[in-house]
């Protein structure tokens, strides 16, 4: 009873094989493929793989890349699943404005979280960020509802913008450093104590909201970098996503 967990991303495809939709699940395999190398899935990662029993996946990439993954999987002659934010999944509240609007990968996320917390011990409120492409700062209340989040742009996008909008900053990527005195330093510094000022400050607002200490954790694939510039401690847990379409699997009785 194999399943696939999928995660398209702006920049990459994560994939991971599990031996069954649940959460606990043992991997048996795993990879991750930039956007432009996914139609070659079939004939190369996933042409050894056995046909899963189910698939399940998060994607904020274009119709038009959900459509050429879709594609890859005509090997196995299965259709996949795709996660679309609802009011309630897994034992987590939405509280957004319109559920069905919010990022599924912030939903997803929030989902493993969540329950990666409730498996430590007593709930408590959560701090989530994903520090990818672009940056998503989520807060949940210690009851399970998850209560807003930020949206920002990733290093990246902060470093191309400046580079178009301002005459002389085609630099290389610098250092961070509490007093930069080169620009290449300045640009990576600021960047990185932009994001770091947003989780900080959505750990203070849940603080003060809850009036106990959130548990703050991070994923993404430049979560590593964020670590040391952070005034608050984040564990950074990259299996965010995988847990929560775990969650999902079992919630919705997949491969049953």
């Amino acid at each position: 009873m194999t399943f696939l967990a999928l995660d398209v991303g702006n920049t990459r495809l994560k994939w991971a094989l599990f031996d069954t939709p649940r959460p606990g699940a043992h991997i048996l395999a795993q990879g991750a493929e930039f956007l432009d190398h996914i139609d070659k899935l079939a004939e190369g990662p996933w042409a050894a793989l056995p046909a899963p029993s189910c698939v399940l996946g998060c994607v904020v990439a274009s119709d038009a890349v959900k459509h050429r993954v879709e594609a890859q999987m005509e090997i196995w002659d299965i259709a996949p699943q795709w996660v679309v934010s609802s009011a309630f999944e897994a034992g987590l509240e939405n509280g957004y404005d319109h559920p069905a609007r919010l990022g599924p990968d912030r939903w997803v996320a929030m989902i493993g979280a969540w329950h990666r917390m409730l498996a430590i011990g007593t709930p408590r409120p959560i701090v989530v960020a994903l520090v990818g492409t672009a940056v998503t700062v989520e807060a949940i209340n210690a009851k399970g509802k998850f209560l807003g989040g930020y949206i920002l742009p990733g290093h990246g996008i902060m470093l191309r913008a400046l580079e178009s909008g301002t005459a002389g900053l085609h630099v290389p990527t610098g250092e961070v450093r509490p007093f930069p005195t080169n620009t290449s330093d300045a640009l990576t510094s600021g960047g990185t104590y932009a994001i770091a000022g947003a989780m900080e400050r959505m750990a203070q607002h849940l603080r003060q909201h809850s009036g106990a200490e959130p548990w703050c954790v991070m994923a993404g694939g430049a979560g590593w970098k964020m670590a040391p510039s952070l005034a608050v401690h984040f564990d950074l847990v990259d299996s965010l996503i995988f847990d929560g379409l775990l969650h999902i699997a079992a919630s919705r009785g997949l491969g049953k």
